[in-house]
């Protein structure tokens, strides 16, 4: 029977277990899908941890993969059995050798896009894209700041920054990670903790500051993120690596110059079937022109699921990360 991770309790990695499990013809809307690469996104140590909560234990994990539709249920017209598909956004349950997923979930896969690919992009790039063009447009020659810039999703946010012209300054946890993002388009890098934040912010920006702040750390980041905008600047906090963001007293916003604060998500987004696709095609054009390349800097078999969430939480990937089936 085709293997699936699962947790049935919160956690460490050391709650994911490998389990068999069988996988039924697909219902009505439904595809049965047999993966070929699966992403790893930091969201999952959050679901598997209980920092969101999931429906029901035991429950399965991930929500991006890549493969081939093996057969498809009634009221399903767009799909056929050997379409190459990805998906960024179903119910958990990629990390799995099989699975179920609603069809509206799934977009196909140009010829031009591998599975691999496909797995480290969608959900990276559609988030890049909400944020840099639907949360805020930064303008061509702006500055802006990006922590975990040489992340998977940093690495996306650097080339797409470039393309657009737009002055990224990254924050990194180490010099290599700080080159990773300078090859991939950063204007400037800041090593953090060794480097203060705030005062390199205000170096590069000849004491402006900026309008705008990305930040996928949270807990640990949120005070320096508000430090570095200018007065009616915007943080976009949409992550929580270090820990959520919890106790805000809103008068901070007054206090630091009238700022705002949003926490977009890409479920959000990614809500009707029309921004799905026209997401999916942005984002596979930019890869036939070659104005995104994916990193892929870790790959795990699937049965190593737990590893590979060790890694993530050690800050010891670089890119996009993968488990394979």
């Amino acid at each position: 029977m085709p293997l699936r991770i699962q947790f049935a309790r919160y956690g460490g990695p050391e709650v994911l277990e490998a389990v068999d499990v069988a996988v039924p013809a697909p219902g009505p809307g439904e595809l049965r899908i047999r993966h070929r690469a699966i992403g790893i996104n930091f969201v999952d140590t959050y679901l598997r941890s209980g920092v969101y909560p999931v429906a029901a234990l035991p429950s399965g994990l991930g929500s991006e993969a890549a493969g081939v539709v093996e057969a498809v249920g009634t009221d399903v017209g767009d799909f056929a059995p050997g379409d190459r598909i990805a998906y960024a956004d179903g119910p958990l349950g990629a990390y799995a050798e099989m699975r179920l997923l609603p069809a509206r979930h799934a977009v196909k896969l140009p010829p031009a896009v591998d599975f691999e690919t496909a797995a480290a992009l969608l959900l990276k790039g559609l988030t890049v894209q909400f944020l840099l063009e639907r949360t805020c447009r930064p303008q061509p020659d702006e500055s802006i700041l990006w922590w975990a810039a040489a992340g998977g999703v940093g690495l996306l946010a650097c080339q797409w920054a470039r393309a657009a012209g737009i002055r990224l300054i990254g924050v990194v946890g180490s010099d290599a990670k700080a080159t990773q993002a300078r090859a991939a388009g950063a204007f400037a890098t800041i090593v953090w903790p060794r480097e203060d934040v705030v005062a390199r912010v205000r170096e590069l920006t000849a004491g402006a500051m900026l309008r705008v702040v990305y930040d996928s750390v949270g807990r640990d980041s949120f005070t320096t993120s508000l430090d570095c905008l200018a007065p009616f600047g915007l943080l976009v906090s949409f992550g929580n690596a270090s820990g959520p963001v919890t106790g805000v007293d809103l008068g901070i916003l007054a206090r630091k110059g009238s700022l705002y604060l949003t926490r977009p998500t890409l479920a959000t987004h990614l809500a009707s079937r029309e921004r799905l696709d026209a997401g999916a095609a942005a984002l596979f054009q930019r890869v036939r022109e070659g104005a995104l390349q994916v990193h892929i800097g870790q790959r795990w078999p699937l049965r190593e699921a737990a590893a590979a969430h060790r890694a993530l939480a050690a800050r010891q990937t670089v890119g996009a990360s993968l488990l394979l089936p």
